[in-house]
């Protein structure tokens, strides 16, 4: 890949999938040197003491978070028109800056470079605060923090890396995570944007990245790039913090979508843009791991806002069933409706469970929540998309109204079909919920393939295999007899959480019955698994249903004498969510996944063209996917510069 023309883009060849799975597997975190509540749940081990009780909050830093929120709450009701917003596709300068002076860009930095140090807990409720406002302020705020600049320095960054660019991120400047290629989605095997070494030291950054969240508005960038291996160079994918403002990169244009119509989103081209050495973050190769990392608990800010919107959503449904009289009763009366209230009710509880359990877990830090925190991004995202559309139903035609059009007339401005197409992106953001499933698939059998890996890997020889097939013969002989029987069955398991104690006892049986049939899907389809993505997801959704079970009854104990309503929320969540974990083990093996695939490939070869006949087709005209020559821009630069925090 190596080439001598700093101006040139590397080699690009087209990896194989099975090339693109070794990339991401190189780069993943291999070791587990802390306890996983998610991942002894996969193997059928029921660890309810590694989240009950709850690790302590520190009474000064909660309340540092919540003067903070108050702030933040009253600034929001009383300056922000998220409405506003929604029309001008654009958050305002003056937003921007009132946000940068009451430390909302630093609500994860460190005092010491000038940011609120904020808990996870604290930082996620300030999100989805601002998000019901404005879901495109939660949107900026959180792509800022969470996967941003500030998150992969406070992980892996020099003294002098935080100190030269922290303290005027928490000041208000905007950063922006750039990896994303028109041609290079979730597997990053085949990016192309090169940083080639200089006999100056330094690099030189050629490429164009896609869906930079922020981009017109970021002042300082995380851009992944290809270093060709060389002489004196590792090489490899490395993370770089880039100046916007550096001669070469320009904004060629700012991407439109269906939703979040206020964030900024750019297309953004570099070209022999110059890279001090000084700005490598970790080290030349280990950029994917840093980003991996970085998503850990940089993941939590999407259910955070989903947790905000299910909240949105049941207060405009409680009102609406409540007031609106049909045939003589209030909606809200109809078990038609009555069923999707109490769905909205229950689902936003299990969701915020999920995220206090999970954001109390990565603040404590002696737990590994890279499951757990994959998890809620997956289970949230999914019910948020739910809840959302079950608002606009009932809502009926008046939800399908926007809010625009509803105070023209003189009703109540409640944009239901905003809020739908908002939290769309949930489901795609931050790894789709298919690339999700994978992955967390992946964690889940991790003890599996560490004992049977060389078993059912084609390029392993005998030799390797014998091994294996000792080691997995010792593993399972002391695993496999701990799936036979467990507290969950016994009446009087889990006593102390009174009413919910049945709840838990099914989790704990439902958690070994899910090991046992990830065990039977190894032993069926050996190295074939991988394709088995049907049967994959369906694994990796019955852990997120009773690790939401989990957590429900937890915080419904924690918080019993100050909210005791929560037991009957956690009860109906839990019964909602049994019913699901039952469809999904009796779809593990009775299911229609073979046929739809078979079908599916002849779809792709044509044979059903046919069925396509009768309308007029969408415009042939135009690549599918674009693509990009490396060289100066053409495009007008399309930045934008809020003026600067005061």
């Amino acid at each position: 890949m190596a080439t001598t023309d700093a101006t040139q883009v590397p080699t690009h060849a087209v990896h194989t999938e099975r090339e693109a799975r070794k990339v991401i597997e190189a780069n993943r975190e291999s070791e587990w040197r802390k306890p996983s509540f998610g991942k002894e749940l996969f193997l059928g081990r029921f660890r309810l003491d590694l989240i009950d009780p709850l690790p302590a909050l520190d009474t000064e830093r909660l309340a540092k978070g919540a003067e903070f929120r108050s702030k933040l709450d009253a600034f929001l009701s009383a300056e922000v028109d998220g409405q506003q917003i929604e029309r001008d596709a654009r958050i305002p300068d003056e937003v921007l800056r009132s946000l940068g002076e009451l430390g909302a860009f630093g609500m994860k930095i460190d005092e010491k470079y000038g940011g609120l140090g904020l808990t996870n807990l604290d930082y996620c409720r300030a999100l989805m605060l601002a998000g019901s406002v404005s879901p495109a302020i939660g949107a900026l705020l959180s792509a800022h923090q969470s996967i941003g600049v500030p998150q992969p320095l406070k992980l892996v960054g020099t003294d002098e890396q935080k100190q030269r660019f922290l303290p005027k991120l928490a000041a208000g400047e905007v950063s922006a995570f750039l990896l994303t290629e028109p041609e290079v989605g979730s597997y990053p095997a085949n990016l192309r944007t090169s940083a080639v070494p200089t006999p100056e030291g330094d690099y030189l950054l050629n490429g164009v990245k896609l869906w930079a969240t922020n981009g017109t508005l970021a002042t300082l960038y995380v851009v992944m790039a290809l270093v060709p291996k060389s002489g004196g160079h590792r090489g490899g994918i490395t993370a770089f913090v880039v100046e916007a403002d550096a001669p070469g990169v320009t904004i060629e244009r700012r991407n439109a979508f269906m939703g979040l119509r206020g964030l900024e989103n750019s297309v953004t081209r570099f070209h022999d843009v110059r890279v001090p050495a000084e700005n490598v973050i970790g080290g030349e190769g280990q950029g994917l791991r840093i980003a991996l990392s970085t998503l850990n608990t940089g993941r939590l800010s999407l259910p955070a806002m989903c947790v905000g919107a299910g909240k949105w959503c049941l207060n405009v449904a409680r009102e609406w069933a409540a007031e609106r009289v049909q045939m003589g009763r209030p909606i809200g009366a109809y078990e038609a409706i009555a069923k999707k209230i109490a769905f909205i009710a229950g689902s936003t509880y299990g969701m915020e469970a999920m995220l206090e359990v999970s954001c109390r877990l990565a603040d404590d830090d002696r737990n590994d929540i890279r499951i757990e925190a994959a998890l809620v991004k997956l289970y949230a995202s999914e019910l948020a998309w739910k809840i959302a559309d079950e608002l606009v139903q009932i809502r009926g035609g008046r939800g399908y109204e926007t809010a625009d059009s509803l105070a023209a007339r003189g009703e109540r401005p409640i944009p239901a079909e905003q809020i739908l197409r908002d939290v769309r992106i949930n489901r795609i953001f931050e790894g789709s919920t298919e690339i999700m499933h994978l992955a967390i698939a992946r964690e889940a059998v991790d003890a599996h393939l560490s004992v049977a890996g060389d078993i059912i890997d084609p390029d392993a020889d005998l030799g390797r295999k014998a091994k294996a097939a000792g080691k997995a013969g010792g593993f399972y002989a002391r695993w496999l007899p701990t799936l036979v029987a467990g507290k969950g069955q016994l009446p009087g398991g889990f006593g102390g959480f009174g009413p919910l104690a049945a709840h838990l006892r099914y989790v704990e049986r439902a958690s070994r019955k899910l090991a046992r049939e990830t065990f039977y899907g190894m032993a069926r389809w050996q190295g074939k698994l991988e394709h088995k993505q049907g049967f994959l997801g369906r694994i990796v959704d019955i852990g997120a249903e009773l690790f939401a079970m989990s957590a429900a009854c937890v915080k419904a104990r924690t918080e019993r004498v100050e909210r005791p309503e929560g037991v009957e929320l956690a009860d109906l969540f839990c019964r909602q969510a049994t019913l699901r974990v039952e469809a999904l083990f009796r779809d593990l093996w009775d299911n229609a996944d073979s046929i739809e695939v078979a079908a599916a490939k002849r779809v792709l070869r044509g044979r059903y063209l046919s069925l396509e006949e009768g309308v007029i087709p969408p415009p042939a005209e135009g690549a599918w996917t674009s693509a990009w020559e490396p060289g100066p821009s053409t495009a007008q630069d399309v930045r934008r510069r809020p003026p600067s925090p005061r």
